[in-house]
């Protein structure tokens, strides 16, 4: 299951990961965030071994979504060693969410 990501948090949640950390940039009125929600907590429940996912509602964290660029919901972000490695934009099926991600892992 994808957890809540704070900018509080993000320090101990991230940059002191000691895997991969997926997180999905997102909003509740955002159609394509709520059609990628799903898929998201899949993905965090059949690839948990290899990664954390996190879940970042930009209209309650605007310092992370400006700290990382976010111009356009929904943005999944790839994480390794604390550092964004990897960003895809915009809503996709599973099988190319994970294809991305097992590319950049």
């Amino acid at each position: 299951m994808a957890k809540e990501l704070t900018e509080a948090m993000f320090d101990v949640a991230v940059k002191q990961a000691d895997k991969p950390v997926l997180v999905d940039f997102w909003a509740t009125w955002c159609g394509p965030c709520r059609a990628l929600g799903p898929i998201v907590e899949e993905v965090a429940d059949s690839m948990a071994d290899r990664l954390d996912v996190y879940k970042c509602n930009v209209d309650d964290e605007p310092g992370l979504a400006r700290r990382f660029g976010i111009m356009s919901i929904p943005t999944l972000i790839l994480f390794k060693g604390g550092e964004a490695v990897h960003t895809m934009v915009g809503s996709m099926p599973k099988a190319s969410l994970v294809a991305e991600l097992n590319a950049n892992l």
